[in-house]
């Protein structure tokens, strides 16, 4: 039999898991890589900058739940796709990252772009090796793709020395790894179901908590399925929107819905939540300054397929350990001998809470003269795009027009940010997307200040002829800072963004380009973009004073710091009120008793001054 290289070996072996895209930027280390998926009919879109070609493998991921794949060359191509590889790790995305890195023999010997590569990506992946044999690829790939995709899914890295990706090896002497993923995955107990079931009986005000457990476990139809049964509306994060249409009584975009004034008013909000894959965290947990969008008083049921994950930040009163799909299965298949309470009301006030969400700007969105205020726009692209869009969301305050507005379909079609808050991700995320969906209508939406991270990628997409439509929310800055300091310091520094011509930027790079600077135009740029079946850039105008929230009077000038409120605390952004500094010793919690000099009694150790002298 022939001799084949290491870049044979891994693209046949990534051929057996399922790979059939990879997103990669060129580097001498990766030769036989490229060349053997070219001639195995891998798809290698290569990028203009390794932080989009890790996004657009998260966002592969993402669109697809399959995992995604990047490659980067030694050194500085490691480095800048990190970003890309913590947002994964972040938001729990099957990416596999492979490297390149000098050849093994020269270690130690201060070699072009060598690293310990392996040190810095290991905090943020499940798994990462470096291969030492060439005929341990094929190992190695099975193992990376075990971890990626199993348990709670999450980033995965290989390293692979260029002598071991060049040396050739006897293609007899490879072993061939046929079965090396379990069958079946893990389900929760009967009793458990049976209790989550008993909660969910008596519940008045009932919800279910989607997070990206339903994506990538294919949980979708199973939820659809429980959801009717039981009658219970379904909140999804950004991973999971879409899982229940939101074109149905049942089908509700943020968690935060669930606590709108309307349901508030009924009742307080939920009385039991059904969690599915979905982590306590920031908005769920207890994490201080903002209220949790899970009510104290409300009975937890968590699903989680790690144990350790149940109970982060907050009690839950019942956690099931198991996969979400499986733990669904079990839900249908007993709940049908249940008979769940009417939720007619409890319902309808969700409706009336969505809807009232949607029309908060209308007095003032539909406004003839420009500049064109940002619900506008995102009325405006909501309702063009067709019920089978994917949307690719990425800005601070553009997602949060974007949020409300959409009505998504499916999971999947809904690509935004998470725990990363990662700016950056919009262009790689819609481009994997029309990658991964050529016969779908995806359209990216940037803010400003995010268009120009990764801006460049327009010429990956018209290398690569992906029509992706991207909607620049051109208010010319960065809003949601902007906003925040107006409102708090009343002045705006560092937060200044000019009237760019992002449309005149990408027709550099052979894209259809639009400028809109009135909304009656919006639906009309929007159509010849997508007619011209090219990458298109509509750059709009927006008002640039326009805050998501109507702001509030600025305060005036005091002596103390700025945003303090009387009671001490202080206003932070993305957080809340909160008090920081140290308390007095009034306020401080009982601990060990200080003697007249300021010293304390330590065990063992007796009297000792601790802390700084004044």
């Amino acid at each position: 039999m022939a001799k084949i290289d290491g870049g044979e070996m891994l693209v046949r072996s990534l051929r057996h898991v399922g790979v059939d895209t990879v997103f990669a930027l060129s580097g001498g280390h990766l030769d036989p890589i490229f060349l053997a998926a070219a001639d195995h009919g891998i798809r290698l879109i290569d990028t203009r900058h390794e932080a989009a070609a890790t996004h657009a493998a998260d966002g592969y991921a993402r669109a697809t739940g399959r995992m995604g794949v990047a490659v980067a060359t030694a050194g500085p191509g490691v480095t800048n796709a990190l970003t890309g590889v913590a947002n994964a790790w972040m938001d729990a995305v099957p990416t596999l990252l492979i490297g390149g890195r000098s050849p093994l023999r020269d270690e130690d010997r201060l070699p072009l772009q060598s690293m310990d590569q392996i040190g810095i990506l290991k905090p943020i992946t499940k798994f990462a090796r470096t291969i030492l044999h060439p005929d341990r690829i094929p190992e190695y790939v099975a193992a990376a793709y075990r971890h990626a995709v199993s348990g709670r899914p999450g980033p995965v890295f290989l390293d692979i020395p260029m002598d071991i990706l060049f040396t050739p090896v006897e293609e007899r002497e490879i072993p061939i790894f046929e079965r090396f993923a379990p069958e079946g995955r893990p389900a929760p107990s009967l009793a458990s179901i049976e209790a989550a079931l008993d909660a969910l009986e008596s519940a008045e005000r009932p919800a279910i908590f989607a997070g990206g457990g339903v994506l990538f476990s294919g949980a979708q139809e199973r939820l659809r399925e429980f959801a009717e049964l039981a009658g219970i509306p379904v909140f999804a994060n950004s991973k999971a929107r879409g899982a229940v249409s939101e074109r149905t009584e049942l089908g509700f975009g943020s968690f935060a819905l669930a606590t709108s004034r309307p349901a508030r008013d009924l009742g307080g909000g939920p009385d039991v939540i059904l969690m599915l894959g979905a982590r306590c965290g920031m908005f769920t947990g207890s994490s201080g300054g903002t209220r949790s969008l899970i009510p104290e008083d409300c009975f937890l049921i968590q699903v989680d397929v790690e144990a350790e994950e149940i109970g982060r930040n907050r009690d839950v009163q019942l956690g099931l350990v198991g996969d979400v799909n499986e733990a669904l299965g079990l839900l249908v298949e007993r709940g049908r001998k249940r008979r769940f309470r009417d939720h007619k009301r409890w319902i309808d006030a969700l409706v009336a809470g969505r809807d009232s969400l949607r029309a908060m700007h209308e007095s003032v969105m539909f406004r003839p003269e420009p500049p064109i205020h940002q619900a506008r726009l995102a009325r405006e692209i909501a309702e063009w795009a067709d019920d089978d869009c994917i949307l690719a969301v990425d800005g601070g305050e553009t997602a949060d027009w974007i949020a409300e507005q959409a009505v998504v379909e499916s999971a999947g079609s809904y690509l935004s940010h998470g725990y990363l808050g990662c700016l950056g991700i919009g262009l790689p995320f819609g481009m994997a997307a029309q990658a991964a969906h050529p016969d779908k209508r995806v359209i990216t939406i940037l803010g400003d200040g995010s268009a120009g991270l990764n801006f460049a990628e327009f010429d990956t997409l018209v290398r690569h002829q992906l029509p992706l439509v991207v909607v620049v929310n051109n208010d010319q800055g960065w809003g949601m800072i902007r906003h925040w300091q107006r409102k708090t310091y009343d002045r705006v520094v560092g937060a200044e963004l000019g009237p760019t011509r992002y449309d005149l930027a990408a027709q550099g790079f052979g894209a259809h380009a639009e400028l809109v600077t009135r909304a009656e135009e919006i639906r009309p740029a929007l159509e010849r973009a997508l007619a011209s079946g090219k990458p298109a850039c509509v750059n709009v105008m927006t008002d640039p004073d326009q805050p998501h929230r109507p702001p509030r009077k600025a305060k005036p000038a005091a002596s103390e710091p700025a945003g303090e409120s009387k009671d001490g605390q202080v206003e932070l952004p993305y957080y809340g009120k909160r008090e920081l500094g140290e308390k007095s010793p009034s306020e401080s919690e009982a601990g060990p008793e200080k003697s007249g000099d300021g010293s304390v009694e330590l065990p063992y150790y007796g009297k000792r001054k601790l802390g700084s002298d004044d």
